[in-house]
């Protein structure tokens, strides 16, 4: 069982402080603004998105604007969660085999589909993921809907674009050959403690290599103007082994929650079957 790293901390500890949370994060002036209902049939069109991943009470309101069309779109059998490795501990990417505890309960890994991925470059390491938080601040809001799934896990410490591409590759290729619908989630905040100026200008142009799903102008871009996305090989990832269209959901900063000087950039997006 892998224990949470940051409840108490980037989101509340009990499932009532939870509950409390998460619904006025989707009321929040900066969310989607109501409150969706899980759908349990029909035919689902959403295959990825990108979601930031800091405390709540900043970065919430922005990934709720993904987690509000998911909801409406329907539960997957499995969520693939991509993040990067904030610690520098354990393998360069990893997967785990162990379920993820949060205050909602336990979250299972699909492990048929986990043993599937963990090859080539991507390695089963229970430590690459004991004190990540990119993984972690996800699961509570995929379980506020709805408390039983399953994930898997990958974390990403070697970013490069050859070793993101082919984390997408075998992403894909697991999925389709075990016949899994997935949902595949990078998370990823985008600029770190510049100007909201700054943030915004720097943010726009990633995006729009992004929407436009160009994987070397978008790496181009951020080295050349020095956008710290921290989660640039897992949004290649999620590039790579999705197909369909890139919308952006809602672009926002810290510095939009309350006032500071230099603030972090953060991005909701959805790609969707076409």
């Amino acid at each position: 069982m892998r224990h949470p790293a940051v409840a108490g901390q980037f989101y509340p500890s009990t499932r009532e402080g939870l509950d409390t949370l998460i619904r006025d994060l989707f009321l929040h002036p900066l969310g989607p603004g109501n409150l969706p209902t899980l759908v349990n049939d029909g035919e689902r069109k959403i295959e990825g998105g990108i979601v930031p991943h800091a405390g709540y009470i900043y970065s919430g309101p922005v990934a709720s604007h993904f987690y509000h069309d998911l909801a409406l779109d329907g539960y997957p059998d499995v969520f693939v969660i991509i993040g990067p490795n904030h610690y520098g501990v354990g393998s360069g990417i990893a997967t785990t085999f162990d379920d993820f505890l949060t205050p909602y309960g336990v979250a299972r890994v699909d492990k048929e589909l986990a043993k599937n991925i963990a090859r080539d470059i991507i390695d089963i390491d229970d430590e690459a993921h004991r004190y990540e938080h990119s993984i972690e601040v996800q699961i509570p809001y995929l379980q506020f809907f709805k408390k039983e799934i399953k994930i898997v896990p990958i974390t990403m410490l070697i970013q490069e674009m050859e070793a993101a591409v082919e984390v997408g590759k075998i992403i894909r290729e697991s999925v389709n050959s075990l016949g899994r619908d997935a949902v595949i989630i990078a998370s990823s905040d985008f600029s770190h403690y510049v100007p909201k100026n700054i943030a915004y200008k720097r943010d726009a142009m990633a995006i729009d290599r992004i929407v436009k799903r160009d994987i070397e102008g978008f790496y181009r871009t951020i080295f050349e103007n020095k956008i710290t996305i921290c989660g640039y090989g897992p949004i290649t990832a999620m590039l790579t082994a999705t197909r369909g269209k890139v919308e952006l959901l809602k672009y926002a900063t810290s510095g939009d929650v309350q006032p500071m000087d230099e603030v972090v950039g953060y991005a909701s997006f959805k790609v969707v079957k076409v």
